[in-house]
């Protein structure tokens, strides 16, 4: 009995001890509130909080989403990692499935944390995301280790993150197609591209090309060749890139061999629309802003833009020959708002270039002949593909795809009529759609091949009546 009563005033007296205490903290934060400066108040809690890093035991990293005009490649590789991870180390997480996307995605919430441990260290995650100037969101992930751990987070940790991302990204790649997100350039999105994705599901692929075999052979060996030789190309020092000009009437099949390149090297595709661009500045923002392993497309290059300074150059004399002082001003505006040959050029293979790797950069035209011979020069475009009319090779390809077919008794008509006829695979797959009986589906193309043939010799008597 007397043993319980001294525990219950030893109980009353710890009670009475911290309520004191309590008492006594609240009075001095009181009297300190009113006697003690904002100002003094903020530089102690500065001088306890120096006090305690310099105390502490702990290690606080910071991995910002963006790196100047481009991505954090640590921030992405953070991002895929411990979306691998969530299901194991925390109860809130982000999960989305883009449209038309076959892939579910899980990531960290926003603001959120998540613990990781690696090789006996244990690391604290935080995603954080707050709200930056002109509407704009900042995210960055913070980490915080052991400082014990320092030399084991550089020297394994990290390479393990990026090595684990790099794995994952592989098995869930899927292909797309970039194009720019805001007509003006000079606007980045939130998370600081320009550039909009949507997944690319194109059916062409080297099999499928309406093409000779022996150009197929040669552009996928000059592509394997490419893909192997990093090293090499470090050693020679030139930038890790390929160039690669196609030209040919329309109709050949260029855009399908571009689609045919993503689809064999597994490369997403970015169509850089020249015409959207202000000046050579916004080309080499958006050329960082792309990603390696990707393809750069510029169509059409003789239509896009006018990138030859001289005829620039002759514009404007004849402007400031014809026309009145308003005028030219409005003349002089547009020429500084436009890319130029140079800005063009620095594009391909000047110091900008080199900003990535393993990258490829395709040109196309329907006329060589009106492009820089500077553009052409070897080491600008270093493959010229010229994508011509259908040949027989090119015809039985198309047959095999729409029809099933690999050999018929009219396949000898069409290869007698298809070399004079100048016709090229998209008007020759267009004819093979038009029915699926076989023997229809080929008179059909025969018919169209002799016809044209008779439309190509009475447009060259003309020419030639008219010279």
């Amino acid at each position: 009995m007397f043993s319980d009563i001294k525990l219950q005033l030893s109980l009353q007296n710890a009670i009475s001890t911290a309520a004191s205490v309590a008492a006594t903290v609240v009075l001095i934060r009181s009297i300190s509130r009113d006697l003690i400066p904002h100002e003094l108040r903020y530089y102690l809690r500065l001088g306890i909080a120096t006090i305690y890093k310099s105390i502490s035991s702990e290690i606080t990293l910071i991995i910002e989403e963006l790196d100047g005009f481009g991505f954090n490649q640590l921030y992405k590789a953070a991002e895929i990692y411990l979306g691998s991870k969530i299901f194991q180390s925390t109860s809130t997480f982000r999960v989305t499935m883009p449209e038309k996307d076959t892939n579910i995605y899980t990531s960290m919430a926003e603001n959120r944390k998540m613990l990781d441990y690696f090789n006996g260290a244990k690391f604290k995650w935080r995603q954080v995301t707050q709200e930056g100037k002109s509407s704009s969101r900042i995210r960055y992930y913070r980490l915080v280790f052991n400082k014990k751990h320092k030399q084991l987070v550089f020297d394994s940790y990290f390479p393990f993150l990026l090595e684990e991302s790099r794995k994952l990204n592989e098995q869930r790649k899927n292909l797309k197609i970039f194009t720019l997100g805001n007509h003006d350039t000079r606007r980045f999105s939130s998370d600081g591209s320009p550039w909009t994705g949507v997944n690319l599901v194109h059916p062409a692929t080297f099999d499928t090309l309406a093409m000779d075999g022996d150009m197929k052979k040669m552009i996928i060996e000059d592509l394997d060749m490419f893909i192997r030789r990093k090293e090499f190309y470090r050693t020679v020092g030139k930038a890790w890139k390929r160039g690669y000009l196609l030209y040919g009437p329309p109709g050949t099949g260029k855009t399908s061999l571009i689609a045919a390149i993503a689809n064999y090297l597994n490369f997403d595709i970015y169509d850089l629309e020249l015409t959207s661009i202000h000046g050579n500045s916004d080309l080499r923002r958006l050329l960082i802003s792309t990603a390696n392993k990707s393809i750069l497309v510029v169509e059409d290059i003789d239509c896009s833009l006018d990138v030859e300074d001289r005829k620039a150059d002759q514009r404007m004399m004849k402007a400031i020959q014809s026309t009145q002082a308003q005028t030219i001003n409005i003349v002089k505006h547009h020429k500084t708002n436009q890319v130029t040959l140079s800005g063009i050029l620095n594009f391909v293979d000047g110091l900008w270039s080199s900003c990535g790797d393993e990258r490829i950069i395709i040109f196309t035209t329907n006329h060589k002949d009106r492009l820089d011979l500077a553009l052409l020069r070897p080491g600008r475009m270093d493959l010229h593909v010229h994508m011509s009319y259908c040949t027989f090779c090119g015809f039985q390809i198309l047959a095999k795809n729409y029809l099933g077919l690999i050999e018929h008794p009219l396949f000898d008509d069409v290869n007698f009529v298809l070399e004079m006829a100048m016709a090229t695979p998209a008007e020759i797959a267009e004819q093979l759609l038009k029915s699926e009986q076989h023997e229809i589906a080929l008179e059909g193309v025969i018919y169209y091949l002799k016809e044209k043939i008779k439309k190509n010799e009475e447009e060259e008597a003309l020419r030639i009546k008219e010279e």
